[in-house]
């Protein structure tokens, strides 16, 4: 009896976040085409729903209810797979996160290294559909997105072992328990190069602009899923701006105390203090969302060699000298753990 309501306690948690994570989803792609509207003077989608507040619902229907066309060459059978491969790590990573002080699906001891394990299997995803597709142009697409991909990945990781030499544990709730005590404890101030490193790294993994060669409209059409429709472009979609919203909330928890309050040890947090961790996790997730969205407004795309030596050769050895810098500052208790 035990284990059926641990079983149907689990299955409500799942819903609670998927479900409102699907909209958020569809409301980031609105907000995006808005912002960027609102950017180069335009207005973005007005026609369905008021200021065109039913377009992301409209798409869905339209996605769904499209034909999957599958080339005659392809193999069907990977050609298939490939958009799950891509959304299945993009929604497991989410029962690891802490959205509140009270609330998270599995509170593991292993969860940044569980988190770093599964954003690596979305490579995989890209290959095979680059592949499967059995065109020239998904091919290069797929190839040029797991070489950005792989470069930017071994950066992020090693941006994540700072916060891990800060806080001492793998533990993400641990994480955000360690920067308690006010502004100036979170990992931003002494992991700021890491932080920087950490966001950038992250648009490029997620193929946003300005590091988006992979789908260069110009050059190869539309990267690895050019010839994907109907639900399984669909997969992908959602996968990217799963992606987008999980870069922006592990900076937050990482290096922003994620639901701790801005104000903690001040006079202010007193009378801020009906307002739930969420709320304040929310907002910071929010602010990275926008510059997501103001990169992709404002800056041109890389050209591809730029952004492979960007990865190598100078992402990667700021992470070491700073990583080295952290562990000599521990070594020396000049820095508190």
């Amino acid at each position: 009896m035990e284990a059926i309501f641990y079983i149907i306690k689990t299955l409500i948690s799942i819903l609670v976040v998927i479900v409102p994570l699907f909209l958020i989803v569809a409301y980031v792609t609105y907000s995006e085409r808005k912002i960027i509207g609102f950017m180069q003077s335009r207005m973005g989608p007005m026609r369905v729903g008021p200021s065109g507040l039913l377009q992301p619902i409209a798409d869905v229907l339209k996605l769904v209810s499209k034909e999957i066309i599958i080339p005659t060459n392809a193999n069907k059978g990977i050609f298939l797979t490939a958009p799950m491969l891509m959304l299945i790590p993009s929604l497991l990573v989410w029962s690891v996160i802490p959205l509140s002080e009270y609330f998270i699906i599995s509170n593991i001891n292993a969860g940044l290294l569980f988190i770093l394990a599964l954003t690596s299997l979305s490579v995989y995803g890209v290959i095979l559909a680059g592949w499967a597709s059995n065109s020239k142009y998904a091919f290069l697409g797929s190839m040029r997105s797991a070489a950005q991909i792989i470069a930017y990945e071994i950066a992020m990781g090693f941006a994540l072992v700072g916060v891990l030499m800060l806080s001492g544990s793998l533990n993400l709730q641990n994480i955000i328990y360690a920067q308690s005590g006010s502004l100036l404890n979170w990992y931003w101030l002494p992991l700021f190069p890491l932080f920087l490193i950490y966001f950038i790294a992250g648009v490029a993994e997620t193929n946003r602009a300005p590091f988006d060669v992979s789908e260069g409209e110009s050059e190869i059409v539309a990267g690895f899923h050019v010839e994907y429709s109907g639900m399984a472009f669909a997969m992908f979609f959602l996968a990217e701006y799963m992606n987008l919203i999980l870069i922006s909330i592990l900076c937050s928890i990482m290096f922003f105390g994620g639901w701790l309050s801005p104000f903690q040890g001040t006079v202010i947090d007193s009378y801020l203090s009906f307002i739930p961790g969420f709320i304040w996790l929310s907002i910071k997730t929010l602010l990275f969302i926008f510059v997501f969205l103001w990169l992709r407004a404002t800056l041109p795309r890389y050209r591809y060699d730029q952004i492979m030596r960007l990865g190598w050769k100078v992402f990667l050895p700021i992470t070491f000298f700073w990583l080295t810098i952290i562990g000599i500052l521990i070594y020396l208790e000049y820095l508190p753990l």
